[in-house]
């Protein structure tokens, strides 16, 4: 908590102090990869509602693709890889629809995301996001990643998958068990056993996806639930911790697809 409140009062002076005027000698984009906190908009520190979540963004360099949570929603959008070093359009930004008591933090975060069209180091560990007229008009300070590929380790039950609850009492109750190490996946979907690999990025730590997902090949009077969690399965491009507990798998727009448990 410290140090949030030593980078909130800088944040302010820096962003006074600087500008994304010339991008001559300016920061070569991978210097904005990764995750970031966004702790100012014009100038004004960024304070979350009781019990909504810290706004932030993080840029996937290698893919030109943006993700993140504007503070009640998931935010996903894509950018330009190959412009200039300094500048950078991040375009529509989509997201989920979910309702939060309050909106305002959101509301400011995606009004100033869409003026941005530069960006410019402000020393190690903060970013400035500029408009057309050269002023910042966010701050980032670097995130300290909440989820890790670890975080996935070991056996856990399938609660939900495409958007329904798995039926409790399943002969077979849908599991996935997870080796990190040797990037593979086991478990059952329902009435098949599921072997897998786990496809990861190195730069975007919740990027996540299950490719040549094979099963045996049973036939069970009720194959809906199967289906629906190699559907889900096949969709999954993200993932995150869920607020009530457990594990979420997103698909590229940012829908949830699945719900995981500890076994």
């Amino acid at each position: 908590m410290k140090k949030m409140f030593v980078s909130l009062c800088m944040a302010g002076t820096l962003m006074g102090l600087s500008s994304c005027g010339s991008t001559k000698n300016a920061a070569t984009l991978s210097s904005i990869g990764g995750e970031w906190n966004i702790i100012e908009i014009n100038g004004t520190a960024v304070v979350p509602a009781p019990g909504q979540e810290f706004p932030f963004i993080g840029f996937d360099t290698k893919n030109g693709t943006v993700y993140g949570n504007s503070g009640c929603n998931r935010m996903t959008g894509s950018f330009d890889v190959n412009a200039k070093p300094g500048t950078i359009s991040l375009g529509a930004i989509g997201s989920t629809r979910m309702a939060c008591p309050d909106m305002t933090v959101e509301q400011n975060v995606l009004s100033a995301l869409a003026q941005v069209k530069k960006y410019k180091k402000l020393g190690k560990d903060n970013m400035a996001l500029c408009g057309s007229s050269n002023r910042p008009v966010i701050v980032l300070q670097k995130k300290e990643a909440t989820v890790k590929l670890a975080d996935l380790a070991g056996k856990w039950m399938i609660s939900e998958a495409g958007g329904e609850a798995i039926p409790e009492g399943m002969e077979k109750q849908p599991f996935i068990e997870f080796n990190i190490s040797e990037k593979r996946l086991h478990g059952n979907a329902g009435c098949n056993i599921i072997n897998g690999a786990v496809q990861v990025d190195d730069e975007n730590p919740t990027a996540v996806s299950f490719p040549q997902v094979i099963s045996t090949m049973m036939d069970c009077p009720d194959m809906e639930v199967e289906s629906r969690v190699l559907k889900a399965l096949n969709a999954a491009k993200s993932f995150g911790k869920l607020a009530g507990g457990g594990i979420g798998f997103y698909d590229a727009d940012n829908n949830l697809v699945m719900v995981l448990v500890k076994k």
